[in-house]
C-alpha cells in the first residue's frame, strides 16, 4: 500500500518520516516553489534550523616509522673569528715583529737612560762613562734644563766679532766688534716666522763652545776642538755680509778686503730686576774674548760670492741696524 492512501482503514508499513529540522529544505520542498500541494492537505511549516559548521579539526600527520637508524646529532662547531694583529701574520713574520718591537724597547730603555745620566748631577756612573754618555748624546739629544732650574739664567749675552784683514794693497787692518747677537734680533723683531738659524744657532754655538772650554778658553778634548771650528765658521759666514768682507778676497767687482783672522767675544749683562724688587744688580757688562784664530781653507764661505751681489743691499742696511745696537750698547761696530 502507497505511503500516501488516506481513510480509516489505510494501513501503513513503514512510519512516516519526520522532516530532519538539522537539514535545511531543499527548493522542492519548500511550499510555494516548484510543487502545488494537495486539496486539504496543510503542509507544516519547516522552520529553517540554522546549520552549525562541524568543526574541522585537522589530523596529525605522524611520521612514518624509518627502519634506518638515524645518525646521532652533533654540535657544530663555533666560528671561528678573524684574526688581528700579530696573530693575523704567518709564523715567522710574527718572529720578526717581535725582535723588533724587544730591540725598540732595548733602544728606548739605553736611550732613557743616557739622557738621565746626561742631566742628572755628577755621580761615580756619570764619571765613569762619561765619555759614552756624551757620545750618545751630542749632538742631537742635547739637554738645556736652566729654564727649570732654581736660578733661572737671568742675564743677556750678545756673541760679537771682529776681524784682521788683508786689504788690496796688501796691508792689514782690524774691524771693529760686530754684535751679531744684535744682528739676530733686528731679523726676529717684526717677523711672524723667525726661522730656526736666526734664534738659535748663534746662542747655541756659543752655549757649545762655552760648556767645552775651561775658564782659561782650553779645549776639553775633542768637543772642544769641535766647537772652536763651528763658532769660527759661523763667525767668518756673518762678516763676510758687512762691508763687502770675503773669506777668499774675491768678487765680481775686483779684489775686496779678505778676512785672515778672527776673534770672538761674548758681552754678558745682567736683567734689571723689576721696579716693584728691592733686588740690586750690577749693570757693568762682562767681557769674556778668545783668542784670534786664523781663517783656514775649511772655514771660508763657499756661498759667499754667490749672495755678496744679491743681498748687498738688504745687507747694507741689517749692517747699520748692528751698528746701531752696537752703539747703544757702547762698543764700536767698525
Amino acid at each position: 500500500m502507497d505511503a500516501y492512501d488516506k481513510g480509516p482503514t489505510a494501513r501503513r508499513s513503514d512510519p512516516e518520516p519526520r522532516p530532519d529540522r538539522l537539514r535545511s529544505p531543499s527548493p522542492d520542498e519548500v511550499p510555494g516553489v516548484g510543487h502545488v500541494p494537495e486539496a486539504g492537505q496543510v503542509p507544516e511549516p519547516d522552520l529553517p534550523s540554522p546549520s552549525l559548521p562541524s568543526p574541522s579539526l585537522p589530523s596529525p600527520s605522524l611520521p612514518s616509522p624509518s627502519l634506518t637508524p638515524s645518525p646521532p646529532l652533533t654540535p657544530s662547531p663555533p666560528s671561528a673569528a678573524p684574526r688581528i694583529g700579530l696573530s693575523a701574520l704567518s709564523l715567522r713574520y710574527q718572529i720578526a715583529a717581535v725582535c723588533a718591537l724587544v730591540v725598540v724597547a732595548l733602544v728606548a730603555c739605553v736611550h732613557v737612560t743616557m739622557v738621565f745620566l746626561h742631566v742628572a748631577p755628577s755621580n761615580t756612573v756619570s764619571k765613569q762613562y762619561g765619555r759614552a754618555v756624551d757620545g750618545w748624546i751630542y749632538p742631537e739629544f742635547e739637554q738645556n734644563w736652566k729654564l727649570f732650574a732654581p736660578n733661572p739664567l737671568q742675564q743677556n749675552i750678545a756673541v760679537q766679532a771682529r776681524a784682521e784683514v788683508r786689504t788690496a794693497d796688501g796691508g792689514t787692518r782690524t774691524t771693529g766688534w760686530y754684535d751679531l747677537s744684535a744682528r739676530d734680533g733686528a731679523d726676529i723683531d717684526g717677523n711672524l716666522l723667525p726661522s730656526h738659524t736666526q734664534q738659535n744657532e748663534l746662542r747655541r754655538a756659543w752655549d757649545f763652545y762655552v760648556s767645552a772650554h775651561d775658564s782659561e778658553n782650553r779645549p776639553n778634548g775633542l768637543r772642544g776642538q769641535l766647537s772652536e771650528r763651528y763658532i769660527r765658521r759661523i763667525a767668518v759666514l756673518r762678516l763676510c755680509h758687512e762691508d763687502g768682507l770675503t773669506a777668499d778676497g774675491k768678487t765680481a767687482a775686483g779684489k775686496q778686503p779678505t778676512i785672515a783672522r778672527v776673534q770672538v767675544r761674548s758681552r754678558t749683562t745682567n736683567v734689571a730686576p723689576p721696579a716693584w724688587s728691592d733686588e740690586k744688580v750690577d749693570s757693568k757688562p762682562l767681557y769674556r774674548e778668545v783668542p784670534w784664530w786664523t781663517v783656514t781653507f775649511a772655514d771660508r764661505a763657499l756661498d759667499s760670492n754667490s749672495n755678496s751681489n744679491s743681498q748687498s743691499q738688504g745687507q747694507g742696511q741689517n749692517g747699520n741696524s748692528t751698528r746701531a745696537r752696537a752703539a747703544a750698547d757702547g762698543t764700536d761696530a767698525r
